[in-house]
């Protein structure tokens, strides 16, 4: 994972359930639960503008936090749910999951694209096509990388990009067992429209020829 691992501020909540889930809400706070590790569930309240600004940076479900509650030791954690009001798709409820640094976990890696200005086929007007913008990796989760990178230099219309032509980080691995496609680069429309009339000019050259041999054939 590139740079420092991220702080994540939060308070350990009174009572659980509705009722005291409410109430969070109510003071401004998103409640959650912290689990796993071998250690009991946590009931945890964050403030909403700080995770609703989490949230809009992007990412939040594939980022590995530092979790500071006052009272309790620090440990890495990492958001496995959120939950959100079906009307307004605000936050209402996080998961967080507690995790040791060797441990292994299945994350959906984002995909970033680089040097399209050297890809051949995207000068000549070609569209790059992504099929996948996210990959899943299992990764360690002391290492959790920041992005998957595809340089498109040399790439012409045609070319396709599978996932073994990208170098994964140190330690990570595919969860799919095949070599799967994550783009291509296909040919501009008016490029594709041509071929289509060479190939109908083709075959109405065939069909002539078939024609003029039918009749030809009649007259002997």
């Amino acid at each position: 994972m590139a740079g420092e691992i991220p702080d994540l501020n939060a308070t350990v909540r009174t009572g659980t359930g509705k009722g005291a889930a409410r109430k969070s809400r109510r003071e401004g706070n998103v409640p959650g639960i912290v689990y796993g590790g071998g250690t009991d569930p946590l009931p945890v309240e964050v403030p909403f503008n700080v995770l609703f600004t989490r949230l809009k940076q992007g990412r939040f479900l594939s980022t590995l936090f530092n979790l500071k509650v006052d009272g309790h030791d620090d440990v890495r954690v990492i958001c496995r749910n959120v939950q959100r009001d079906v009307v307004k798709d605000l936050p209402t409820h996080l998961d967080l999951l507690r995790l040791h640094r060797n441990t292994k976990i299945a994350l959906f890696i984002h995909v970033d694209f680089i040097n399209e200005e050297e890809a051949p086929g995207i000068k000549r007007g070609g569209v790059l096509t992504v099929v996948r913008p996210e990959v899943e990796l299992l990764v360690t989760a002391g290492d959790i990388p920041e992005k998957l990178t595809v340089d498109l230099t040399g790439l012409d219309v045609g070319d396709t990009v599978t996932i073994s032509d990208i170098d994964l980080p140190k330690g990570a691995k595919v969860t799919i067992d095949r070599d799967f496609v994550i783009a291509n680069i296909s040919a501009p429309s008016s490029l594709r429209s041509a071929d289509d009339e060479d190939e109908d000019e083709g075959e109405s050259t065939e069909v002539e020829a078939d024609e003029e041999s039918t009749e030809e054939a009649a007259e002997e």
